[in-house]
C-alpha cells in the first residue's frame, strides 16, 4: 500500500454501508470485536509519552487522542445499540468527535482509563451480543448525521471496522515512530 492521504487516513478501507449481514457474519464481528480490547492493549502497553504523541498524518490524530477516542466513541456504541434494541422509533444522537477529543482528558490524560473503558465496554457488549436472539440483530437505530437507517447487526460491523480502523492508524504511528 502506497502512503498516499487516503492511506493513511483508512488503513484498513472505509466501511461500506448497508451491507446485509449473515448471522455467520455476525458472529465473526463479535469475536473481533471480543478481542479487541486487549489487541489494542498488547499494542500501546509500553508507549512513553514521545510515542503517544505522534500522529499517523499531517492533521490527524495523534497516538493518545486515538486511543481516548475509542473510549470515547465505544462508549456511545453501547447506547446506540441498546437504544436500537429498547426504543422505537430509536434515533442515533451524533456528537462532534473533534471537539470531545480536544478536551483536556482527551488531549492530556493517561490512557489506562481508557483502556480500561474498552475492556469493560466490550465485555458487557460481548456478553449481550452472545445473547440476542437472531430477530434482535435486524432492529434498527437512524443516524441523522449521515441519514442512515442500522440494524444492530450493521452497528456491530461498523464499531468492529472502527477499532480495526483506529488500531491500523495505530500501527503506522508505531512504523513513524521507530523509522521502519
Amino acid at each position: 500500500m502506497s502512503n498516499t492521504l487516503g492511506n493513511l487516513e483508512y488503513p484498513v478501507a472505509p466501511f461500506v454501508y448497508g451491507k446485509d449481514y449473515t448471522l455467520t457474519d455476525v458472529k465473526n464481528h463479535v469475536k473481533v470485536f471480543s478481542a479487541f480490547p486487549l489487541k489494542l492493549e498488547t499494542l500501546v502497553k509500553d508507549w512513553n509519552s514521545s510515542i503517544l504523541a505522534t500522529s499517523y498524518r499531517p492533521g490527524g490524530w495523534n497516538a493518545r487522542q486515538i486511543i481516548h477516542h475509542l473510549g470515547d466513541s465505544h462508549g456511545n456504541f453501547v447506547i446506540r445499540v441498546k437504544g436500537a434494541l429498547t426504543e422505537e422509533p430509536s434515533q442515533i444522537k451524533p456528537y462532534d468527535e473533534n471537539r470531545w477529543i480536544a478536551l483536556y482528558d482527551g488531549t492530556y490524560s493517561d490512557i489506562k482509563p481508557s483502556l480500561q473503558m474498552l475492556h469493560g465496554i466490550h465485555a458487557r457488549m460481548t456478553d449481550l451480543f452472545n445473547n440476542l436472539k437472531n430477530e434482535e440483530w435486524q432492529l434498527t437505530a437512524y443516524h441523522p448525521g449521515s441519514k442512515h437507517l442500522f440494524t444492530v447487526a450493521e452497528l456491530l460491523a461498523n464499531y468492529t471496522w472502527h477499532g480495526e480502523h483506529h488500531y491500523g492508524q495505530l500501527k503506522l504511528i508505531e512504523k513513524i515512530y521507530k523509522g521502519t
